[in-house]
């Protein structure tokens, strides 16, 4: 038998490969609730330290940063 609990507090697989991408050879920072995240582990510690809808809103402000261009090439 296979037992969930609604309130695990581990991010989704498609959430960590997600964030993998997202961070892969990051050198431009993502800013998200005023804080700088360049590598996968320093987002994910922060992302399992908020509670549910906290979580979501970040997990959505990295990701929608990350689609809006803002890419791995440091201004010159």
């Amino acid at each position: 038998m296979t037992v969930t609990n609604e309130d695990d507090p581990s991010l989704t697989r498609a959430q960590k490969r997600l964030l993998r991408r997202i961070y892969n050879g990051r050198v431009i920072p993502i800013v998200t609730d005023g804080k700088p995240f360049l590598t996968y582990k320093e987002a994910c510690h922060y992302l399992l330290r908020l509670e549910g809808a906290a979580r979501d809103a970040a997990y959505e402000a990295m990701k929608e940063q990350a689609k809006s261009g803002q890419r791995d090439r440091p201004v010159t």
